[in-house]
Parts: C-alpha cells; structure tokens; sequence
C-alpha cells in the first residue's frame, strides 16, 4: 500500500528489502521481489505530484560543461519517467566485448547477462513483444553507418501504469515523502545497519532491512554514499575512490546543417556508428540524426535543454538564426544533432559542498568535463558523416568549425542521461560496485540504475537500466 510519511508513520522492523527511490529500477525491484514473498520497503522522497519542496532538493551546480541537473531529473513518485520521451535502444554486444580507449577497464558481465532480460523489460515498457528494433530509414553505403534501430515506449509512466500493484502486492510497503538522510554503515560487522529517513517537518527515524538498495539516478545514489559519514570512517568511500567520479552523459553536439539534393525524399533520418567504424578510428559509438528544420521539435524531459530547436523555424525571425535562415532555403535545410558516446573519465565527477539542504544533506556538485578521446569521437562522426552525405549524393552538410578542430569549444548540451558515478568494475580499483551491483566492502548494500553502467554507448538508458534491475532482482531473489 501507498502510504504518505508525512502523516503515516508506520513503519516495520526488520524488512527483507529496502530499497530507496521509486523510479523505473526502484519500482521494478519492489515488484520482482514482493512478488516472490518478501517483505519490502519501497521509499521515495517526493510525493505523488511534482512539487517544488521536493524539487528544491535536487539542486546541483555544476563546472565545466553544464549539466542542467535539477532542470532535468524528477522528485517524485515515478522519478524521471514522468517526463520520459520514451525512445528504446538496447546495448550491443560490443559495448560489452570491447573496453573503451581510456585507462579503465569496460563491463566485467558478458553481454548474455543483460541481454537475457530484454523481452522482459520490453514487456514493462509496453513494447510488444517480438516487435524487434528495426531501422527506420536506409542505411548510408558503406561500412560507417547503419541506419539506426529503435523503439518508441507510449511512453511509460511507472507511476501510474505500475499504481495498483504499488497499493494491492502482499508484503510490499510504499511510503512517500519518506527521505533517505543517512546510510549508516557497522564496520564491525561489513554491514549497513540502518538507514535514517526523514518527512519535511525533520522528523527522522532509523529503518532496518537485511539488504538495500539504492536507486535515486546516478547523481543522488552517489550523493548518498558519498554524505554518509560512518561509509567515509570506514574506508568505503575514500577521496581516490571512484563513487562519484565517470560521470557520463551522451553528448548532444550540433554537428551543423546541411541541404538535400534535389529528388531526396524529405523526412528525417536516423543513422549509427557501426561497430567497424569504432575499430577504424578509435572511437566510441553515436547516433546521428538528420532532421528537416520544420520537422524539429523539443520534446520530453530535454525539452527545456533543447529549446534551441524551437527557435529553428524559418518563419520567426530569432536574432541567434539570422544566419542560418538567410543562407538557406527552407524547407529542404536541416539541421544534425546527436546522441554520442563519453567514455568514463575520472575527472568527470560528482563531489560534496559544505552547504546542507533543508534536511540537512550536504549538496553536490557536478563537474561534467570531456576527455580528448570524446573531442576525436565527436570529430570523426562529423568529417565521415558529411563524407558520406556528399559520397552518396544525399547532400551537403557544412560542419560548424568546434567538430573538426578540436581547439574550439564545443557546443554541446547534454541528454539527461547521467550514467557511471558507481559504475561496476571487477575491483574497487576501478569502481564501486561488483558484477552483482553490490558496494565494495559493504555486503548488503546494492545499487540500481544506470550510475552503475561501466560504458555508456550510444543506446538511451532506460531500457539497459531495467535489464540490470531485472537481473538484479534476480540475483537479490537467490539470496537467504
């Protein structure tokens, strides 16, 4: 049953499972494993509705590139699904048998382990089955891009598809407005002993549970390990460690315009690196897509981070366009954007400011950098698309001047997609959780969602962040 802790403080002892955040993986964890007889704590800090008490708490400043944190993330039941676009990709077999070219290792799981899932986390995403992710226009000759493959979800809203279940599953406890302040870890015995949740009257109490599992997004699940102060006494979270560090996004990079040559047929395109293309020049993977300026629109969470499209209609005069409107003729000018890989960089990292919140959690700060490998990924999409444009007589592409020289600074926004700030590794030395999602040194603390991706690819979350979240219920299922 849904519960609001604001007003029900009913609480039991001693839960099975605790898992806190109630996004896609929270929720789907709280389901596989109440269905299966536990007892189960599900909690989420915000309440059935956007409101801006919640919001406020995910405030986050950043450096370097901006990352538009708290513009582009959700605090409340449902979490970012709420505004979720809906776009499904699954990972490839080479995200998982090629490490990225950077000093750390990729994905220690064989692809099979994620892949296994797939029909499964279809189904929760309302995709049918055997439906297949099938390209959507014709490939570019050659052996650089494949046309793309993708699914689009209604999309689903987990809040609302996933209610009844939420109130009605036996053994399941949902309460609201119940905000996870501490992790509080015994080193004697390797354990979490308790965690301490708060409503926002500051009214705090100690919950226990035999594992738990943090799913809040890959900023505030690494927020959590990193404020808690027994995790930082007892070695877990050290200052060379990597919780926090490899934050990734997908780069969305304005690669520049381009003109169709007369007899093409209109309509956008979807295009992707094929796995030759990223042997070829070293680089990591990308989605490529050609868009027609009147057919540009904002949409989903990105909307607010990809107003500029809305600004590229040939029939408002927008000061910042000029240019571009005066130089071509619509309808037939388009614009390329992307979805492109970022390798996991150490630098790229999510740390503590002094400053608390209005309850009493020290603040984050993300400061989201790109490496030289992601400059020559970027670089080389851009000069071997516009090749094969004029190549296959499909058209001219003028690239703006940061993709080609690497001196410039890019004009990049982000996705929304955060990823890598507890990634998974084979050791501590090069992450913070094991093949099974778990916290190095903390034996019944987990995680969910993609904060623990090793590699990003160029494939949307989502649907990668539900197979392990599957998987991971799987492996909690096994356990005593």
């Amino acid at each position: 049953m849904i519960k609001d802790y604001e007003s029900q403080k009913e609480l039991r002892d001693g839960y099975d499972f605790c898992i806190i955040g109630a996004g896609p993986a929270g929720i789907t964890l709280a389901l596989k494993l109440a269905g299966n007889g536990r007892h189960v704590l599900l909690i989420e800090g915000g309440g059935r509705e956007y409101s801006p008490t919640s919001q406020d708490l995910y405030q986050c400043p950043s450096t370097g590139l901006e990352v538009y944190a708290e513009e582009t993330r959700l605090r409340f039941l449902g979490g970012t699904s709420n505004h979720w676009a809906g776009r499904c990709r699954p990972f490839e077999p080479s995200d998982f048998s090629v490490g990225p070219p950077v000093h750390l290792p990729g994905w220690p799981i064989p692809f099979a382990e994620i892949e296994r899932h797939l029909p499964e986390a279809m189904a929760i995403v309302d995709l049918p089955p055997n439906a297949g992710f099938k390209a959507i226009n014709p490939a570019l000759d050659g052996a650089d891009f494949e046309a793309d493959r993708f699914l689009l979800s209604p999309p689903t809203r987990f809040a609302q598809k996933y209610a009844k279940e939420l109130n009605e599953t036996e053994g399941l406890d949902v309460f609201i407005n119940c905000n996870c302040v501490d992790l509080e870890f015994d080193s004697k015995t390797g354990r979490l002993a308790t965690i301490v949740v708060s409503d926002y009257k500051l009214h705090k109490e100690r919950v226990t549970a035999k594992q738990f599992i943090l799913a809040t997004g890959a900023i505030e699940n690494a927020r959590q390990l990193l404020n808690s102060e027994s995790l930082a006494a007892g070695g877990i979270v050290t200052k060379d460690g990597y919780v926090g560090r490899c934050f990734m996004e997908h780069l969305n990079v304005e690669l520049g315009t381009f003109i169709l040559k007369e007899g093409q047929e209109k309509g956008s395109r979807e295009y992707f690196t094929t796995d030759a293309f990223v042997a070829e020049h070293g680089s990591g993977k990308g989605n490529v897509s050609a868009s027609l300026v009147a057919e540009v629109k904002s949409y989903g969470r990105t909307a607010a981070i990809k107003s500029f499209f809305e600004n590229l209609i040939c029939d408002v005069g927008v000061e910042n366009k000029i240019e571009f409107i005066t130089k071509f003729d619509c309808p037939g000018d388009g614009v390329i954007g992307t979805l492109i890989e970022q390798f996991p960089n150490p630098d790229s990292r999510l740390s503590l400011l002094e400053e608390r919140d209005a309850l009493g959690v020290r603040k984050t700060h993300v400061h989201w950098e790109l490496a030289l490998a992601d400059r020559n990924t970027v670089k080389v999409i851009g000069l071997e698309m516009a090749k094969c444009f004029a190549d296959t007589g499909l058209g001219l592409v003028k690239l703006e001047q940061c993709v080609y020289d690497v001196d410039v600074p890019l004009k990049v926004n982000p996705h929304a997609h955060h990823m890598g700030t507890t990634r998974m590794a084979s050791s501590p030395d090069f992450g913070v959780v094991d093949e099974n999602c778990k916290v190095f040194g903390v034996e019944n603390l987990h995680v969910a969602g993609s904060s623990v991706f090793s590699t990003g690819g160029a494939s949307n979350p989502t649907m990668p962040l539900l197979q392990l979240a599957l998987r991971l219920a799987e492996h909690l299922n096994s356990l005593s």
